[in-house]
């Protein structure tokens, strides 16, 4: 039997991961991560909370617990990139850094540093054993719950050391698991929000750190509708608390695009605008699973957000290390700053951030 020390998050996927492997006969030593140390909006300080959850449930286990703080740890790596991509009017994806620099770096180390033989969490995703002897990464058995995007980073160091004992569950059966075994986190729902803050009033909460600069709302034609907050509160697409619901025909309004120079922000009504629509994306920052691409030249699926279904597209390795994506089908908002991760199959391959979209049409 190994030992393997279990990330517990406060979460019941992260207690029913720790009690599966107690009742498989490992040793298990449960071990709570404290990365941010603030009160959220409601005036709870969420990780006293989380970390009361932890010990409650590893002593009802019955294993030994610990709590390791990493802060400094997370603001270096992890939230002062997602701070620099929302400069940049971007709208990043911090899940996806959190995990390889913190979860499975380290998080991993410290775990080493244990004695640990594996590090153990409550993600939904899978791992197999590839021909050339490689660990892959696979979706999870619920396809409402499954984490594989927000785990392609990884690499072979870290998937070695990995274990997810719920990946090949459903949300609903780790729930039973937790009810019968009387765990007090059965009943406790999803976190939600950005990885450790959680959730948060974001415009407020983001004035924090960046000053915020308002400006015109205008339309393709140089209409001015309306007031934005800072550019950095918005993302393509959007049609939520734009605050002008009133103007124009009487359409609902989207943002189209962002113009950084001139600190506006690009709207219009109905979303199914053309300049909303491409084929064709430039990554940058291209990880692979196996630590190679397939191919310099391959098909696949891409996912260029969490929730998506599975896109058919095409993808090119250039030269200067930028992948280029071309999707069978034009795809709404794709949206510079995040994550495009790629699939065969079930096997995750990798991934990109999304650096530029190259045909949705420029702003005049």
């Amino acid at each position: 039997m190994a030992k393997i020390v279990v990330g517990m998050s406060g979460g019941v996927d992260s207690s029913v991961a720790a009690l599966l492997l107690k009742r498989a006969g490992h040793e298990v030593i449960g071990v709570f991560m404290k990365n941010w140390e603030e009160k959220d909006d409601n005036g709870v300080c969420t990780s006293e909370t989380d970390w009361a959850d932890v010990r409650d449930v590893c002593e009802k286990i019955g294993i030994p617990y610990y709590s390791v703080n990493f802060e400094k740890e997370y603001y270096d790596r992890v939230f002062s990139y997602f701070l620099d991509e929302y400069k940049r009017g971007r709208t990043p994806n911090p899940d996806v850094l959190c995990n390889r620099e913190i979860k499975f770096k380290a998080f991993l180390d410290f775990a080493m540093k244990l004695g640990a033989d594996k590090l153990a969490t409550g993600h939904f995703c899978n791992l197999a054993e590839a021909e050339d002897g490689s660990v892959q990464l696979l979706r999870g058995a619920d396809p409402n719950k499954d984490q594989s995007y927000f785990l392609y980073m990884l690499h072979q160091n870290a998937l070695e050391k990995a274990v997810f004992p719920v990946g090949g569950m459903t949300k609903a059966q780790v729930r039973a698991i937790a009810e019968e075994a009387g765990l007090s986190t059965s009943k406790k729902k999803d976190s939600t929000g950005v990885c450790f803050i959680g959730e948060r009033n974001f415009k407020p909460f983001l004035q924090q750190f960046l000053p915020a600069q308002p400006g015109n709302m205008r339309t393709l034609d140089g209409k001015i509708v309306g007031r934005h907050d800072g550019l950095m509160y918005y993302t393509l697409g959007q049609r939520r608390g734009l605050g002008i619901g009133g103007a124009g025909n009487g359409e609902r309004w989207f943002v189209l695009q962002k113009d950084m120079k001139k600190n506006e922000l690009i709207v219009t009504q109905g979303g199914d605008h053309p300049l909303l629509y491409s084929k064709n994306a430039r990554g940058e920052d291209a990880t692979w699973v196996a630590g190679n691409p397939p191919s310099k030249a391959f098909d696949c699926t891409c996912k260029y957000r969490y929730r998506q279904p599975d896109q058919e597209v095409h993808v090119v390795l250039e030269d200067d290390g930028h992948v280029l994506v071309t999707a069978k089908e034009r795809q709404r908002a794709v949206t510079p700053g995040q994550s495009m991760v790629f699939y065969h199959g079930d096997v995750c391959l990798g991934g990109a951030i999304c650096a530029e979209v190259l045909d949705a049409g420029q702003v005049g």
